[in-house]
C-alpha cells in the first residue's frame, strides 16, 4: 500500500498546543515504526479547529503517504476530526452501522444521545477495533484515525500496523562515531563523498550542544549498509589522524 517505508503523523489537540498536556504519541510512534522497518517522514501538530485540520488532511493526501492521526474523534463539541476528514476527502459524514452496533453493545441505552455521535464517520471509512472500550477508530484512504488517549490509541496503532503494514522492510539501523576537535566545515567534503557513494543511506552530522569540540557522524539505513559505510568512515578518520570514539546506538 505504500510507495516507500515512510509515514506521516498528525497530532490534534488545543491542550497540547497551549501546554496543558505534553504529547506522548510522537516518541511512541517513532519507536513502533522502527520495530516494523518504517520511518517517520513528518509530524504536524494541529489545533481542534475544523478548518485548519481539513487543510492539513487535504495537504497530506497530496503527499501520498500513510498518515496516523491522533485525537479529536470523541463526542464533545471540540472533537472536529471526523467532520474534517469527511470534508477533506469531499465525502459525506454518515452513521456507520458497524460502529453504531459496537457502541450500542458497549453502552446500551447510555449510548444515547451523545456516544452514538462517535459512529458518525466519513462515508467510505473502515473501522479500527478498540479493545479498550469498543468505540472504534477509522481508516480513510490510508489515513488512520485514533483517539487522543494513549491507552486507547496505541493498541489500535499496533492493530493497524500489523494488518495494513506488515514488516516487509529490513529494520533501519544506525551506526556512528563521535569525532573531536575538528570544525564541522572541515568535514563537508568527506560527508559529501559518503552521501554520493551511499545514496540509499542517510548521512548525518550532529554537533554536540553540550560539548562544542565533538560531532557525531554516522549513517542510517537498512540492513548492513550503515556498518559498511562506517567501516570506511573509520578508515578515513584514521588516515587523517582525527580523534574519534564509537557511539552506542539502538
Amino acid at each position: 500500500m505504500m510507495n516507500d517505508n515512510h509515514v506521516g503523523v498528525i497530532i490534534i489537540g488545543d491542550e497540547i498546543l497551549n501546554g496543558k498536556r505534553k504529547d506522548k504519541h510522537l516518541t511512541h510512534v517513532i519507536k513502533k515504526l522502527k520495530q516494523h522497518g518504517l520511518s517517520l517522514a513528518w509530524c504536524r501538530y494541529v489545533s481542534d479547529n475544523e478548518k485548519f485540520l481539513t487543510q492539513q488532511l487535504q495537504q497530506s493526501q497530496e503527499e501520498q503517504l500513510p498518515v496516523f492521526c491522533f485525537g479529536g474523534i470523541g463526542a464533545t463539541p471540540d472533537d472536529t476530526t471526523r467532520l474534517a476528514a469527511a470534508n477533506a476527502f469531499n465525502i459525506k459524514l454518515v452513521r456507520h452501522p458497524e460502529a453504531l452496533a459496537l457502541i450500542k453493545e458497549e453502552f446500551g441505552t447510555r449510548a444515547y444521545p451523545n456516544r452514538v455521535l462517535m459512529a458518525d464517520l466519513p462515508d467510505e471509512a473502515i473501522i479500527i477495533p478498540n479493545a479498550f472500550n469498543n468505540i472504534p477508530g477509522f481508516t480513510l484512504f490510508e489515513h488512520h484515525f485514533f483517539p487522543g488517549f494513549p491507552q486507547l490509541a496505541w493498541p489500535m496503532l499496533d492493530w493497524v500496523i500489523e494488518n495494513y503494514y506488515p514488516s516487509n522492510h529490513e529494520r533501519e539501523n544506525e551506526e556512528s562515531v563521535r569525532v573531536f576537535n575538528i570544525p564541522e566545515s572541515e568535514l563537508f567534503n568527506m560527508l559529501e563523498y559518503f552521501a554520493e557513494k551511499y545514496p540509499k543511506l542517510k548521512v548525518f552530522s550532529l554537533p554536540s550542544m553540550t560539548n562544542t569540540n565533538s560531532i557525531e557522524l554516522g549513517f542510517r539505513g537498512e540492513g548492513l549498509a550503515p556498518s559498511r559505510a562506517l567501516n570506511e568512515l573509520v578508515s578515513n578518520l584514521k588516515s587523517r589522524n582525527i580523534t574519534f570514539i564509537s557511539e552506542q546506538t539502538a
